[in-house]
Parts: C-alpha cells; structure tokens; sequence
C-alpha cells in the first residue's frame, strides 16, 4: 500500500510538473496542441502567454518561447546598384520584433535564423529599389533618409507574412567598391600631382622672374658705385692737382726740394737696391749744392 502511495505522488509530481511552465521576462510563449496553435476560444486569436506563470496539458501541449524584444539584424554589407549602373557597398542593419506569434511561428518554425535570413532578403528587395531609383549624387547629397524611409516602408509591407514588424531600417555608411575606389584614388593623386607639377613650375618661374629682377638691380648699383667712385675718385684728382699747382706757384723752389726728398727715400728704401747713375746729374742737385743754393 505504501509502495502504491508513493507511486502516486510521484506521478502526480511529474503530471504537476509538466502542467506548469514559466515564461521570462523579455519573452512570449504559444502553445502548439495537437500541431496546432492554441487559440483563446472566446476571440478565436492566438493565445499569447504573456511574462510569468502558466498551465498546461502535460504531454499533450508543447510550449514555443519566443523572444519579445525588439532585435537588431546587422548583417555583412552587401552590393546594390545605383540607376547610374554603379556599384555601390552598403553596411545597413535593421530593428525588428515578433508582431503576430502564430504567423511567425508558422513562416518560420520559430528560428531566429530563418527568420533574419528570410527578413534580411526582403530588406535588401527594399533597398536595392530605391537604390536603384537613385543616382550616387543624390543619395550622398542628402536623399539618404527618405531612401531608408521609403525603404523600411516597402520592407515592412512583404514582412507582414513573417508575422514581424520592421521597427527601423538605418544605412551606417556606403562604400564604392574596392577596385572603384583604387581607381578613383590614383585619379585624385594623378590630378593632384599635377596641380602641385603645375604650381612648382609656377613658382620656378617667378622665382627666375625675381632673381633676373635682383640681378638687375644688383648691376645697376655696382654700376652707379663705379661711376660715383670714379666721379669722386676724379674730383679727389683734381683737387689733389689744384692743390699741387697752388702750392707750386707760391714756391716753386720749396715744392722742387720735397718732392726730391720723396723721390731719395723711395729710392733708397731697401739696401739692396742699386742705383747707376751720374753723379752730376740732375737727380743729385740738392745732395750737391755746397749751399742752400741750388
């Protein structure tokens, strides 16, 4: 009899068990019964457990938690082309929730992965339209919000057979593909080495422009200096001359005996100079005048 008791209360225990589960904070739950989704018989909707503790079936129903929040899909940046035929690479990311449960739960089986996969398919459809309606300089020159705009719309009109509901779509940055942009970089060096080939040239020239204009005022100045020396040099000459003749023509005696002194010491400054000439000769007359007579 005991035996029977405690074979009761442990089954009663497992039937307990089985009849209570808990859903989290964060999280929803159905109830699949028979393969079907459990309805609220008096709406005939889904019944959506909400947060908390719940009954159930044992071994008749089965409990799908599913994620409530809001979810992120930020995937690999993809290719999409511009009406200009131009390539561009698009890093986008989209926010997302779980809208109808059981829709969800049927397109997708439940798997967050699936359903990023099958939700990031449509996204791209969106963005690859409008995109391609768009040509590179209007989506860089401020297009760039009504494009996500339009296409979070059109995104949000093919996800409702997931059961999901587009909260935001946001392009992060657009790229040119990486052999485009190697192309347009070496264009910019190529054009910029040429702007700077071009204004050294420029400034080559004007640098010989100032050095010929330095070089000519250079001589110019030498030459005026030259001529000014010479004019100084000349009027010194010719005061030096005018004074030679006024004091020769006070004594003309005097100014014969000085420069006789100065041609006697120049002429024997150094010892070994030698002198040949006769001693009556004019050179010697005041060494041989007896007298001050000459």
């Amino acid at each position: 009899m005991k035996n029977i008791i405690i074979a009761v209360v442990a089954i009663v225990g497992i039937l307990a068990s089985g009849a209570i589960f808990v859903v989290k904070e964060g999280e929803k739950a159905i109830v699949i019964q028979f393969g079907k989704i459990q309805r609220d018989t008096a709406s005939d909707e889904t019944k959506v457990f909400e947060p908390g503790l719940h009954f159930k079936l044992p071994f008749i129903d089965t409990v799908r938690h599913l994620d409530a929040r809001i979810q992120t899909l930020d995937d690999a940046p993809d290719r999409f082309v511009t009406s200009e035929k131009k390539d561009l690479i698009v890093d986008s990311y989209v926010k997302w929730r779980i809208e109808d449960f059981a829709r969800y739960y049927l397109s997708t089986g439940g798997n967050k992965l699936q359903a990023e996969a099958l939700l990031k398919q449509k996204v791209n459809n969106g963005l690859r339209s409008e995109f391609g309606a768009r040509t590179i300089s209007q989506i860089v020159s401020g297009e760039r919000s009504a494009l996500m705009d339009q296409a979070m719309e059109q995104a949000s009109s093919s996800s409702d057979e997931l059961g999901i509901e587009i909260v935001d779509v946001r392009v992060k940055q657009i790229n040119l593909p990486t052999e485009v942009s190697n192309s347009i970089f070496q264009r910019m060096r190529a054009e910029r080495a040429a702007v700077a080939r071009e204004h050294r040239s420029e400034g080559q020239e004007q640098a010989e422009v100032i050095r010929a204009n330095i070089d000519a005022k250079v001589t110019v100045m030498l030459a005026d200096a030259e001529r000014n020396a010479r004019q100084l040099r000349g009027e010194g000459d010719a005061l030096a001359a005018q004074i030679y003749a006024n004091t020769y023509s006070k004594n003309p005696e005097f100014y014969s005996f000085l420069r006789s002194m100065d041609a006697y010491r120049n002429s024997f400054n150094s010892k070994n100079d030698i002198l040949v000439v006769e001693p009556d000769s004019e050179f010697f007359r005041y060494m041989n005048a007896q007298s001050g007579d000459k």
